[in-house]
């Protein structure tokens, strides 16, 4: 009887190690599950109270409206419904920085009129590059009015607040993020389900192309302009405050803490100071630092006897609208990003300059055609000029303010296939350098271990997803498959074993296994972007068409770098 009792438990382990085992075996059947429910629970719109909310400032939620826009009529009974105080902007905003955040009496939500969806988690708002990567999913997924309402509220960030903001909160009105809105408003208009024909689509790009052409001149104003490179950097314009999102200065303190422990590698962020400034030395730190007075977060940001300098903060800022918070590429912690002309941002700006050539032909506008198609080759001959690196057969930042390049590899170095301004033998030298990055579960950051979030062993859906279209464009079809397959595969084992999809993961481990020492700690549940990735995959994984880069027959492309 006791041998039979054994047989059978251990019939029954088996049988329950085995349910086990396919319960956690990974499925893509059931993480496109997963995404069709997300797509749900992500959205948002100003009448879901739920929208209002804000873990980072954690204060009483409050509603903005811009000051030239008409009360909505709906207004009053979503304010009535979720017991929010209703604000109007102090006056309209002609771009970035006009309003400062800090003269207004309370944070809080700005409002946007078409329903959105978020990342996930604490980012409870409708992100700036995030949204082009969710767009990407949502035309996927056939969601095309949610799509083009994204795309909207896009533009109605730029006609109301300035600009495509990092979010629609009011402590982003000082900066924006990768500017993904030309090839948003394309994603858009090349889904034929988006509009009930090409009238209408042409209407609606007729109003959208001026409000593109005012976002793209945010990053040739002469704060966001690298030097005399003819290039571009990344800059906000809150000034040499700590941001207004951080309510408490513990990561201000982690960042001294480690340069303090790494003298060697400090780029000068650190300024000797006192815990408690008398007035005297208050006042000299509004210069040398931050305000100690008008900023609660500011005073905290002491360890044993420094603070962070006042261009510290500055390209703090800077790294937060790169999007890439936070990287050691640009300086620990990336301090100095408002130093660099880096690889994504030009390269997106070319792919900018490169639609607005096409709208334009669209609209029959050729005396702008002209301009963008002149302004793109301007800044292809700058890229090929400054960050095209002939020894390391790859692009990489450059430092304007030393006259130098950067030798730090980052995954940006893919973005100019993506961008289509690559030359078949650039092209395949960069083919050249995916062993710096591929790892059994896709495309890491960098090829450095700094403890950052955006560096090895970590690896992005947005990114990824750049490389490997950039990669499919040019004609490297095997890699570009095979990347996928390994990315796709790290979200479905990653979701097999805990039932989420993430924001980032572990390329080495192919799982959402990250441990991060320096700066942001979090892999948030959710997630928008990784999504939208994941159903651009499968349909690229799916699809024996390769994808192709559109290239503009008028604008001529160089196959002669040259390097200063």
């Amino acid at each position: 009887m006791k041998t039979f009792q054994r047989l059978a438990l251990t019939a029954l382990s088996f049988l329950l190690v085995a349910t086990a085992s396919a319960r956690t075996q990974p499925d893509p059947s059931k993480t496109r599950a997963y995404i069709d429910h997300a797509w749900d629970t992500l959205t948002r719109s100003m009448d879901d109270c739920s929208s209002l909310s804000d873990s980072k400032m954690k204060t009483q939620p409050v509603l903005y409206l811009p000051a030239d826009l008409p009360t909505p009529p709906d207004l009053a009974a979503i304010a009535k419904h979720c017991r929010v105080d209703v604000h109007v902007l102090p006056r309209a905003i002609g771009r970035l920085g006009d309003i400062s955040p800090t003269q207004l009496p309370k944070q809080g939500l700005l409002y946007l009129p078409h329903p959105y969806v978020v990342p996930g988690g604490f980012f409870n708002e409708m992100y700036g590059w995030d949204s082009y990567f969710i767009v990407l999913g949502l035309v996927a997924d056939h969601r095309e009015a949610l799509a083009r309402g994204m795309a909207d509220n896009a533009l109605f960030e730029v006609k109301y607040y300035g600009a495509v903001l990092n979010a629609n909160r009011t402590y982003y009105l000082t900066r924006s993020q990768p500017p993904f809105l030309s090839s948003m408003m394309r994603a858009v208009l090349d889904d034929p389900a988006s509009f009930h024909d090409r009238t209408e689509a042409r209407a609606w790009l007729k109003q959208a192309y001026p409000l593109a052409v005012r976002d793209y001149s945010t990053w040739t104003r002469k704060e966001h302009l690298a030097g005399d490179t003819g290039l571009s950097r990344y800059y906000d314009y809150g000034g040499t405050s700590p941001v207004l999102e951080m309510h408490d200065s513990s990561y201000f303190r982690g960042v001294i803490k480690w340069l303090m422990a790494h003298p060697s590698k400090d780029p000068g962020y650190l300024v000797k100071a006192s815990g408690h400034p008398d007035d005297e030395e208050a006042a000299r730190l509004k210069t040398t630092s931050c305000d100690v007075r008008a900023s609660t977060v500011c005073a905290g940001a002491w360890v044993g006897g420094y603070r962070l300098s006042a261009d510290y903060y500055l390209g703090d800022r800077a790294m937060r609208e790169s999007g890439f918070d936070t990287s050691f590429r640009v300086g620990p912690f990336g301090g100095s990003t408002h130093q660099y002309a880096t690889v994504d941002l030009n390269s997106l700006l070319y792919r900018y300059e490169r639609d607005l050539h096409d709208f334009a032909v669209q609209l029959g506008l050729d005396a702008d055609a002209r301009r963008w198609a002149s302004a793109a080759e301007a800044r292809h001959r700058a890229i090929d000029k400054y960050l095209w690196r002939p020894d390391q057969g790859m692009y990489m930042d450059y430092d304007f303010v030393a006259g130098k390049p950067s030798d730090y590899h980052f995954i940006a170095t893919f973005y100019p296939l993506w961008a289509g301004l690559a030359s078949p033998q650039q092209a395949a030298s960069l083919r050249g350098k995916l062993d710096l990055f591929e790892r059994m579960g896709g495309l890491q950051t960098s090829d450095r271990e700094s403890g950052a979030q955006w560096d090895a062993p970590f690896g992005w859906a947005p990114t990824n997803w750049l490389a490997i279209s950039g990669l499919d464009a040019y004609g490297f079809h095997q890699d570009a498959r095979r990347i996928a397959r390994e990315f796709t595969g790290t979200i479905d084992r990653s979701l097999a074993a805990d039932g989420t999809i993430r924001e980032k993961y572990n390329m080495v481990s192919g799982n959402a296994d990250v441990k991060i020492s320096a700066g942001y700690k979090d892999n948030v549940i959710g997630f928008g972007w990784t999504n939208g990735v994941y159903l651009k995959l499968r349909q690229l994984l799916g699809n024996p068409k390769p994808e192709t880069v559109p290239r503009p027959s008028s604008i001529e492309r160089s196959s002669e770098p040259t390097h200063p």
